[in-house]
């Protein structure tokens, strides 16, 4: 199996952990400049960025220990020219545990660098943190733990502390303590970061190095098309802060993969996890899409993403960005050219809002895409078409049975509507406070939507624009003569933020500026 791009999960996933005890850097893996058109410049991690990142400790690292089982991700040449040893020590992966003759290896060769460098870090490299959070960093605690008999729960917290959330996959814990300590005594696994969930990711096991794997067995073609297991968030939140009758969340099978598996089916989404469009933000690189293509525009609202599965009466589903599935009681939605009939194999787009009416909240379901009408591939028609399907078959029906009596909007959980979309030159108008007043939620911004047919996951030509208002602040960056000052926020402590900065990318220099675009 040949993967071009990055590998799974890799994007989101962070670069690097802390050093352990001042020897160990864990890393994922570095890409060269070759992925630079699959990777946003602000997910990049080229070799170069770890040689700057060590000179700003003031430490050297002596040797870089890949774990993968690749040659492909970056020129292993950059490494060396910065007086790195660097050493292959392929892992096999597939879910397995690194075998004791590989583990004795690893433990081993560290050991005599620590003996003859003993000032120098060691760094030691997956393909994104699985088997650093598997096997190596676990393995490196032990080695420079002071007591006589280390302890394996020691080492797993004191890796877990430098490269949060430690290990976590409870077989790999198991195998840890069996080997180390008591496996009766190996701890539950932590719940899974967020970057695992990456919806660009390539749905393939991640372990040591199968991604990009250069030959064996798991090369087969047979190993493509492998979704990624659906995650179960218990507990999930219809609408934060509001309480909406007849909305029960989907937990139990089959039902809960059904619902999931025919969305992405509709939207011909061939990994796991929510399959609908993923619009990027609007800056100078995109901007010329709005004279090169045709495209509408809308308000972003401040609500919450849901799809929308019609598939029957009484089997109306929404499905949230965490792939989440809620099932939605006394919500009608009939059949054009037969009232009496259910639309079934329906699929929309939209997003869930509170309005303000006589100062009480009232929820509603802005519908603003259609990919599925009565099992009709309407996403592939171009975006016009598909505004007036919403009308014409969503809306309208529901409105001609209210006004025979037959549907009660009182009895409905919350109100449906279709989110219009203007010229692009009426933008500036969405922005004015005339139009604000008409709606009775937040406007936070604009949508910009392509003409084309729908397209799942990220669309680089759905563009999402805010006022400078309302971007938030990561970190400024300051340049002086020959000097980076770099300011991190956290986004766990309290925050008062004065400015939003904008960057100008110019050759290799960033400029600050007061630019409000």
């Amino acid at each position: 199996m040949s993967h071009a791009g990055p590998p799974p999960r890799w994007r989101n996933c962070p670069r690097r952990g802390q050093p352990v005890a001042g020897k160990f850097l864990p890393m994922k893996t570095m890409l060269g400049p070759k992925y630079d058109d699959q990777v946003p410049e602000e997910n990049r991690f080229h070799p170069s960025m770890l040689s700057n990142y060590l000179k700003s400790l003031k430490v050297k690292m002596g040797l870089l220990v890949d774990l993968t089982n690749t040659t492909r991700f970056y020129d292993r040449n950059d490494i060396e020219k910065e007086g790195i040893k660097y050493v292959k020590l392929q892992c096999k992966g597939h879910g397995e545990c690194p075998s004791a003759e590989t583990t004795e290896m690893f433990i081993r060769l560290c050991e005599h660098f620590m003996e003859k460098t003993p000032t120098e870090l060691i760094g030691e490299k997956g393909v994104t943190c699985e088997p650093l959070f598997s096997f190596s960093a676990p393995l490196c605690c032990l080695l420079l733990s002071p007591a006589p008999a280390p302890s394996v729960e020691a080492a797993v917290a004191a890796f877990a502390q430098a490269r949060a959330p430690g290990i976590y996959k409870g077989e790999y814990l198991k195998e840890l303590f069996r080997r180390y300590g008591d496996v009766e005594e190996a701890p539950p696994p932590p719940p899974l970061p967020e970057w695992c969930f990456d919806d660009d990711s390539e749905e393939v096991d991640d372990d040591f190095g199968v991604v990009g794997q250069e030959s064996g067995p798991s090369s087969s073609a047979s190993a493509q098309g492998k979704r990624k297991k659906e995650r179960l968030k218990l507990g999930a939140v219809f609408l934060e802060g509001i309480a909406v009758r007849g909305v029960t969340q989907v937990t139990a099978q089959p039902k809960l993969g059904a619902v999931q598996r025919k969305c992405q089916e509709f939207c011909e989404w061939e990994k796991s996890g929510f399959p609908g469009a993923q619009p990027v933000s609007m800056d100078r690189r995109n901007l010329h899409f709005l004279e090169q293509k045709g495209y509408k525009v809308s308000w972003k609202a401040d609500g919450t993403r849901y799809m929308m599965l019609i598939d029957g009466k009484n089997e109306v589903y929404m499905i949230d960005r965490d792939n989440s599935v809620f099932h939605i009681a006394n919500l009608e939605f009939p059949f054009r050219k037969d009232l009496r009939a259910h639309l079934s194999n329906t699929l929309l787009d939209g997003e869930m809002i509170v309005d303000k009416v006589n100062g009480q909240p009232v929820p509603r379901y802005l519908i603003y895409d259609i990919i599925k009408f009565n099992s009709q591939p309407v996403g592939q028609c171009d975006f016009n078409t598909r505004l007036l399907c919403i009308e014409k078959e969503i809306i309208s029906p529901r409105l001609e049975k209210m006004k025979m009596g037959q549907i009660d909007k009182t009895k409905e959980p919350f109100s449906v509507r279709n989110k219009p979309f203007f010229d692009i030159h009426a933008s500036r108008k969405l922005l004015e406070g005339s139009f604000s007043a008409q709606v009775s939620h937040e406007v936070d911004g604009l949508i910009f939507q392509p003409l084309g047919k729908y397209r799942p996951g990220r669309c680089d030509d759905i563009l999402k624009w805010k006022p400078p208002s309302h971007n938030s602040v990561d970190f400024r960056l300051k340049i002086m003569w020959g000097v980076a000052l770099l300011l991190l926020y956290s986004t766990f402590s309290h925050l008062t933020l004065r400015y939003t900065f904008t960057f100008i990318h110019l050759a290799d220099t960033f400029l600050q500026s007061d630019l409000q675009c």
